[in-house]
């Protein structure tokens, strides 16, 4: 189960979010033109995979904390921590090209939905720096970003007066894209 989205199966995941929003689209209680997708750490990077891959399917994303580019991820990632990394994502020597290629900062020009972006500026695990990645070639494309980095947090939102701001933000957010259509 902890593999099935291995390395050359990373966008399995990506596809069965899809099957999900498309299951969810046929049901009589949503609206189709107002689904969005949100997450955290991978989630996050599912967020924005699923939003650069399936961008007809969305009104909106929310990424905390996500990966927005495996090569720049795992150049940033600690010689300690990298092998393993790279035993689920891919290997810098041996998959850059296919780890560019499911990046979403380089499919960034496929978004059409407007995208909220959440980091910590000390996070471990995903530097910052693929939030500001994402931001920029999204909003280069034109799509509406909105971008929250708080200086006090890692890989998550865990202070209770930034969670308060995180989802007082994500309501406003989601208010001003998707709110009474």
């Amino acid at each position: 189960y902890t593999h099935l989205d291995d390395v050359r199966k990373r966008m399995d995941s990506v596809k069965d979010v899809r099957a999900a929003a498309e299951w969810l689209r046929g049901h009589p209680a949503v609206d189709p033109d107002r689904l969005v997708i949100m997450g955290g750490s991978y989630g996050g990077f599912v967020v924005l995979a699923a939003m650069t891959e399936y961008p007809d399917l969305w009104a909106a994303g929310v990424d905390i904390v996500g990966i927005a580019n495996f090569v720049t991820f795992l150049e940033n990632t600690g010689e300690w921590r990298r092998e393993r990394r790279e035993a689920e994502y891919g290997s810098l020597a041996e998959d850059r090209e296919f780890l560019e290629s499911i990046s979403p900062v380089n499919n960034a020009d496929r978004i059409d939905a407007p995208l909220f972006v959440i980091h910590g500026a000390n996070d471990p695990r995903v530097p910052v720096g693929e939030a500001h990645q994402i931001v920029e070639e999204a909003r280069a494309g034109g799509v509406p970003v909105r971008e929250l980095v708080f200086e006090d947090e890692g890989h998550g939102v865990t202070k209770l007066p930034n969670r308060i701001e995180t989802y007082t933000a994500v309501v406003e957010f989601l208010d001003e894209h998707v709110g009474d259509r």
